[in-house]
């Protein structure tokens, strides 16, 4: 499964125009911040404004809070696997929304 959603997350980056990053960790990062990652269970997170978040958890009651490593990611919401397998237009439409957020925050 966690190879089958790295070739998903690699499309969807690739779809977006973004840089997927890191071997062992798959993520992206913008402006100093990461906004999306894969973890080590296969899930994907992204990190969405507050506004944003909402919609999604909405639109999406399956998801909810993204957790890695047994800790809940400030920001980051779970996108469903089943999104992630059957709609990758609006998963895409999400990581760019991610992007779009972390470039308004202070630089690192």
């Amino acid at each position: 499964m966690w190879e089958q959603h790295l070739q998903l997350f690699d499309e969807i980056a690739a779809d977006a125009q973004l840089e997927r990053k890191g071997k062992t960790m798959p993520y992206t990062s913008s402006n100093g911040y990461m906004f999306s990652l894969l973890n080590k269970d296969g899930e994907l997170g992204i990190r969405l404004s507050k506004e944003d978040q909402k919609k999604f958890i909405e639109e999406f009651p399956e998801s909810g809070l993204f957790k890695s490593h047994g800790a809940t990611m400030r920001d980051y919401v779970l996108v469903p696997e089943s999104l992630l397998k059957t709609n990758k237009k609006i998963v895409t439409f999400y990581l760019k929304r991610g992007h779009s957020y972390v470039n308004t925050l202070k630089p690192k």
